[in-house]
């Protein structure tokens, strides 16, 4: 087994998770990154309003995804990307639920991707005063990029994935979560009949 994972991040235009208007994508195999992947996302109807708070956060704006695919349109894209990979997000909850609640808004069937949380294994491998990712990217010796952008938080997640696993000798996924003590979790479909989803611990 070999280091292989695909990390990602969502930026949202207001508070609901359904709200996706970028997501970033960095591939790993066996502990390098060898690919990254980003693009705008026309957030689906009724959840499609930018609010300042937002915009001050990432810079994205309306007129920025008035061309961009909708939510449908790229989820294939998303998944081929990813592949069978584990996925990995700092704050994973936040990510995990933008994907299933963009794919409820849009009547989509969430991928049962299996995930991994970067701040829950920052928080075994680091002593740090805070967990923010620009302070673990950091101490993992991955600085100066450009937080909430979509690709580079997904890099910066991805170098962190790489530095633990190199700190506790793990070999992969599943060996570096044990070595620490946390879970690689799965969204599940917990019906397909009426889509409706669940995450699963």
């Amino acid at each position: 087994m070999t280091l292989d994972f695909t990390a990602i991040d969502f930026e949202t235009a207001n508070s609901s998770n359904a709200s996706a208007c970028s997501v970033g994508l960095t591939r790993v195999r066996d502990g390098r990154v060898v690919a990254t992947a980003g693009w705008l996302i026309k957030p689906p109807p009724g959840h499609d309003r930018f609010v300042d708070f937002n915009i001050g956060i990432h810079g994205i704006r309306p007129a920025d995804v008035a061309d961009a695919l909708g939510w449908s349109a790229q989820l294939d894209a998303l998944a081929a990307f990813a592949g069978a990979d584990v996925l990995v997000a700092h704050n994973a909850g936040f990510d995990m639920a933008v994907l299933r609640r963009a794919c409820e808004a849009t009547g989509d069937l969430c991928p049962p991707f299996r995930y991994l949380c970067s701040v829950q294994l920052a928080r075994k491998v680091y002593e740090l005063p805070s967990y923010r990712l620009p302070f673990v990217a950091a101490e993992a010796g991955f600085t100066d990029f450009a937080h909430h952008d979509a690709v580079a938080d997904s890099l910066a997640c991805a170098h962190i994935i790489i530095d633990a696993a190199r700190r506790v000798g793990a070999r992969d996924l599943a060996s570096l979560a044990d070595a620490v003590g946390i879970r690689v979790s799965q969204i599940a479909v917990a019906d397909p009949s009426d889509r409706a989803l669940a995450a699963v611990a």
